[in-house]
């Protein structure tokens, strides 16, 4: 990235507070970076704990596998799903709050005892299933908000940074030897008074 920039003092004035408002911010996208990276690497781990946990229920209830064919189906289902909102690294992340059901009134002469087993049994299911998915869904939002910071630190580090030290360097340079040439101008000037006034004063 080329930095436009001017040889006089505004445009030097200018760079050195572009080039200080970036060495103040790494540090902090920095640390935002590696947040961010903790915090994916944790959905991530939530997200299998809950999948492994659905599955280890699921086997826990194997044994009740002939009697699902008797359950009907439309007996419990999610209406709704309740997400607040958590900041994790200045990120905005959903939060399971509640899970909204709908169960159809049974009549508990007619129907097996074992329905009102048969219902919480789905909703813990259901509860694992959806809790899984939050968490997925919040570790790739969390990797996706990494990987901008992550370029954004790149940039600051490998380009800017150095382009603007490098374009001060390059006017305070331009700045000193147009001094130095003023400085010899003035002193060629000097002596070249000097010289007539001694060949006036002959």
């Amino acid at each position: 990235m080329a930095i436009k920039f001017q040889y006089n003092k505004t445009s030097l004035t200018n760079l050195g507070k572009q080039l200080k408002v970036r060495q103040n911010a790494l540090p902090t996208l920095k640390n935002k970076e590696s947040a961010l990276r903790l915090s994916a690497i944790a959905a991530k781990a939530e997200s299998e704990k809950m999948l492994a946990e659905l599955e280890a229920t699921l086997e826990k209830y194997d044994y009740l596998a002939a009697l699902w064919n008797e359950f009907q189906p439309d007996l419990i289902t999610v209406t709704d799903v309740d997400l607040e909102t958590v900041k994790v690294a200045g990120i905005k992340t959903p939060r399971l709050k509640e899970i909204h059901y709908e169960i159809r009134p049974v009549n508990v002469f007619a129907s097996p005892a074992w329905y009102a087993d048969g219902v919480r049994i789905l909703k813990e299911l259901t509860r694992l299933g959806i809790e899984s998915e939050i968490f997925e869904y919040k570790r790739k939002l969390l990797d996706y908000q990494r990987k901008k910071t992550t370029q954004k630190v790149n940039l600051y580090e490998k380009v800017q940074i150095p382009g603007y030290q490098e374009a001060i360097r390059k006017i305070k340079r331009y700045m000193e030897d147009e001094e130095n040439l003023s400085k010899a101008a003035s002193k060629i000037v000097k002596t070249r008074h000097a010289a007539e006034e001694e060949e006036e004063a002959l």
